[in-house]
């Protein structure tokens, strides 16, 4: 199982939100290639980084950011925020991104999306699947879209996507655990590698992931308050 703390980023400082409302917005480090360190010298090999800026900017913002973790450290860094086109994704990947999330721009443009998924393939390519009240968000979860989760990550499947990231929204940044309801009805409903995000509060949530067949678990806030310490990570690692 993939252990993927997450780093996000505004102004280029690492922050946290909570339900994705920017006014909420807390800083935990102003330096976050200094917290992907710490990540990877705890033995942690991935790292979700998100460009908040980028997410409401509709282009890719803090690309230093990425530039500058994945110069300094090995970490397989997938990337989201700001990646609305081909000028975009293409900026992500020489920046150093692993594999970028789509997450926006799959709501908005699929026939994008699935020319990506042809062109650089679906290990590259994450779905973005977050949603409040099952529904898909966007705009940094500033919108929300009509579109059902559950046949929104089936439609994605049919058009290659194996890799999806599902946030519930409600659960994000509230250490209350995860929405393991929801997870366990993509995973029967769907055979895809799917990476549970938001709600996680302990390693207990972590093992709880790993039971259902999360591929992968992304965590924030728990590592960032102190809940998880990198030290639990570094033996699940």
């Amino acid at each position: 199982m993939r252990i993927i703390p997450a780093i996000d980023i505004i102004d280029g400082k690492c922050v946290r939100l909570t339900q994705g409302n920017y006014d909420t917005q807390k800083i935990y480090n102003t330096n976050p290639v200094d917290v992907a360190k710490k990540f990877e010298d705890s033995g942690i090999k991935y790292l979700h980084l998100v460009d908040l800026d980028g997410a409401k900017a509709g282009k890719i913002v803090n690309s230093k950011v990425l530039e500058d973790i994945a110069s300094q450290t090995n970490l397989i860094i997938d990337y989201g925020g700001g990646i609305t086109s081909d000028c975009q994704i293409e900026k992500a990947f020489n920046s150093g991104a692993n594999q970028i999330t789509a997450g926006s721009i799959a709501v908005r443009r699929p026939d994008i999306v699935s020319k990506w998924l042809e062109v650089y393939g679906s290990e590259k390519i994450i779905l973005g699947a977050d949603c409040n009240n099952r529904k898909i968000a966007l705009n940094g979860w500033l919108d929300q879209s009509e579109d059902d989760v559950l046949v929104y990550i089936k439609n994605y499947q049919q058009k290659g996507i194996q890799q999806v990231i599902c946030t519930d929204m409600a659960k994000d940044g509230m250490l209350l655990g995860p929405s393991t309801a929801l997870y366990l009805e993509i995973l029967t409903s769907h055979d895809i590698k799917l990476i549970a995000s938001g709600g996680i509060s302990s390693i207990k949530d972590i093992y709880g992931m790993k039971e259902i067949g999360c591929e992968g678990v992304i965590i924030g806030k728990a590592i960032y308050e102190g809940q998880i310490k990198l030290k639990e990570l570094s033996r699940l690692c």
